[in-house]
């Protein structure tokens, strides 16, 4: 039996389903069961990852663990399920961290924020004592989906922060399938560092809906103000702050590398944005 945490998420979803099609056995835990609809055979259990006990239950009888938390809160989620999870003998915890920790922002206070909770999410698993692997993604395609509501509704100007800043983010997918490779192995203390196949940015992601869509879409620089504004709405305050001062000391070296693990563990290549946007042209339109 597997637990996923976070499994109505964007890759824990993606996750989930990836291990039915494995005919695995998979547990999810939420706080809000009658909210989130999940496919047939899973089991749901109720839990929160901020109240230890409400996890015990959710560990009984499973051999792995998707731990996925975010925010400022994470490090003390992921030391809660850690917990829960070595009390129950849970043989493998695989960790859905980031590669944020690995970017170098001297001088930067405000940029080390968001790496820095990552870093004591990694740290409640790494100290545990409990066999473990962490998956270190570089943010995730899907995020272009925040553009579909104002494309279907005919806006042609799409806003953002940090147009020309690349990065390599990853189709969830891939990343949900990296996950499943390494649920069914043991843990072996590894770091698996996730990306997609090219640097990207963000104006170089509107051009590939533009075209795909036959629309004649154009990005257009936000400042700062408006992308908090924005943000904050789907995000705590906090959290969103992070974010942006992250981006605007982005360690380039780190951002823009590409890694060959989806290939490697999956034995297929990492799907490119333009096959990203394919797939879910549908919701642009």
């Amino acid at each position: 039996m597997i637990l996923v945490t976070g499994a109505s998420g964007t890759v824990g979803r993606a996750l989930v389903a990836q291990l039915l099609r494995d005919g695995r056995k998979v547990r999810v835990l939420t706080r809000n069961p009658g909210r989130v609809s999940f496919p047939d055979g899973v089991e749901i259990v109720q839990g929160d990852l901020g109240i230890p006990s409400t996890l015990t239950a959710a560990v009984a009888g499973v051999t792995s663990v998707f731990l996925s938390g975010v925010g400022h809160q994470r490090a003390v989620h992921d030391r809660n399920v850690v917990t829960a999870a070595r009390g129950a003998a849970v043989e493998h915890v695989v960790q859905l961290s980031s590669l944020a920790v690995e970017e170098d922002h001297t001088g930067a206070e405000a940029a080390r924020v968001l790496a820095g909770w990552h870093a004591a999410g990694e740290a409640a698993l790494t100290d545990s004592g409990l066999p473990w692997t962490i998956l270190r993604p570089n943010g995730f395609m899907s995020n272009a989906l925040q553009w579909a509501r104002p494309i279907a509704a005919g806006e042609t100007v799409i806003r953002a922060p940090f147009g020309r800043l690349a990065s390599t983010p990853v189709d969830p997918r891939d990343l949900a399938a990296v996950a499943a490779v390494a649920l069914a192995r043991p843990g072996r203390g590894e770091i698996h560092r996730v990306t997609g196949p090219e640097p990207i940015t963000p104006a170089g992601q509107v051009r590939v809906l533009g075209e795909l869509l036959g629309l004649p879409l154009r990005f257009a620089e936000q400042t700062l103000d408006e992308a908090r504004r924005a943000l904050a709405r789907v995000m705590p305050a906090d959290t969103a702050d992070a974010v942006l001062a992250a981006r605007a000391h982005a360690d380039l070296a780190v951002r823009t590398a590409v890694h060959p693990t989806v290939a490697e563990l999956t034995g297929r290549p990492a799907r490119s944005f333009a096959e990203w946007a394919a797939d879910h042209a549908a919701s642009f339109r």
